[in-house]
């Protein structure tokens, strides 16, 4: 039971994603959308940097977000990464 309530809850959260791509892919035409931000800091406790960016073309989407950490303990960091691609024809 409790695996159903968390698959019914992701595809209540990812129903209204999948039809706005699905509206953006018909509308491809003369379409480009982006965004970005970015963050860094250094100092004597380390030094990192952040990143988000989000692309829409009339290629498709892609969204990408990171950071990267460094100090007296060593580097760490992450990544996630996501994109999709229209069919034309």
């Amino acid at each position: 039971m409790r695996a159903f309530k968390r698959v019914l809850a992701v595809s209540a959260l990812t129903a209204p994603l999948v039809i706005g791509c699905a509206g953006l892919a018909s509308a491809q035409e003369g379409l480009d959308a982006n965004f970005g931000k970015g963050q860094f800091v250094a100092n004597q406790n380390g030094a990192g940097v952040a990143d988000a960016n989000s692309v829409v073309n009339a290629d498709g989407l892609q969204h990408t977000d990171f950071w990267i950490w460094s100090d007296s303990t060593g580097v760490s960091g992450a990544f996630n990464g996501s994109g999709a691609t229209w069919q034309n024809g």
